[in-house]
C-alpha cells in the first residue's frame, strides 16, 4: 500500500477514529470531574552551617540523608498526627507524605498529600518544624562556629496534585484515537480479499483487465 492508499482509508473510515477519540475524551473528562480534588503542599528545610568553609559545609551535606532519614518515620509521623489531633495511623499519614534532599541547595523538600488544601500545608509545616526543633536541640551539644541550622525556607506552596483534567482528557483523546486506528486497519485487512473494483484484481493477479461483464439489473 502506498500513501495514496493509506489516505483513503483515513478519508473512508476516519470517522471512526475521530468518533473514539471524542468518546474516550469525554469518558476521561466526566471521570476526572468526578475524582475527588487531592492537594500537595511543598515545604523546603534549608540547612545552613554557622560558618561557609568546606569542612562545614561537607559536614552538613554528609547529614542531609541522615536528616531525611529521621524525618522519614512512623516516630515523627506520630508526632504529627498527635499535634495537628488526626484520626489515622502513622502508615497512613506516611503514605501520603514524600520527603527529598537536595545536596547541591542544601534543601529537605517535604511534599504532603490531602484532601484539603489546609490541612495539607498543616502537615508540610508541622512536620518540618519537627526538624527545626531537632536541629535547635543538637545545636546546644554543639560549639557555635559548628552548628548546623534549620530553617523553614517559607510558607508551604500549595497545588492541585490530582485529578489534572487536562492531561487526562488529552490522553483519554489520544488514546482513542489509536484505538480507532487499529479498528481501521483491522476492517481494512478483514476487507482485503473482497474484490469490488477492476485495480482489485490487477493488483491481486497481477494481469490487466481487458472487459468487464456488466451487472444485470
Amino acid at each position: 500500500m502506498n500513501l495514496i492508499d493509506y489516505a483513503n482509508i483515513l478519508i473512508r473510515r476516519g470517522w471512526i477514529m475521530l468518533l473514539l477519540g471524542l468518546l474516550a475524551a469525554l469518558a476521561a473528562f466526566v471521570f476526572s470531574r468526578t475524582m475527588d480534588p487531592v492537594y500537595r503542599a511543598t515545604q523546603k528545610v534549608l540547612i545552613v552551617p554557622s560558618r561557609s568553609d568546606f569542612g562545614l559545609t561537607q559536614a552538613a551535606k554528609q547529614t542531609l540523608n541522615s536528616h531525611v532519614a529521621w524525618l522519614d518515620s512512623s516516630l515523627r509521623a506520630a508526632e504529627v498526627i498527635d499535634r495537628l489531633q488526626m484520626d489515622m495511623t502513622p502508615a497512613q499519614l506516611r503514605a501520603d507524605v514524600r520527603i527529598a534532599p537536595d545536596l547541591d541547595s542544601l534543601v529537605i523538600q517535604l511534599d504532603a498529600e490531602h484532601n484539603s488544601p489546609a490541612q495539607a500545608e498543616r502537615i508540610a509545616a508541622e512536620w518540618a518544624q519537627l526538624l527545626v526543633l531537632y536541629r535547635n536541640d543538637q545545636n546546644q551539644k554543639a560549639r557555635r562556629e559548628d552548628r548546623i541550622e534549620a530553617s523553614l525556607q517559607d510558607r508551604p506552596v500549595t497545588v492541585l496534585a490530582r485529578p489534572n483534567t487536562r492531561i487526562n482528557t488529552l490522553v483519554g483523546l489520544i488514546a482513542g484515537i489509536f484505538v480507532g486506528g487499529v479498528i481501521t486497519f483491522v476492517l481494512e485487512y478483514l476487507e482485503s480479499a473482497i474484490v469490488r473494483r477492476r485495480e482489485d484484481i490487477e493488483a491481486g493477479a497481477g494481469l490487466p483487465v481487458l472487459a468487464a461483464v456488466p451487472p444485470n439489473d
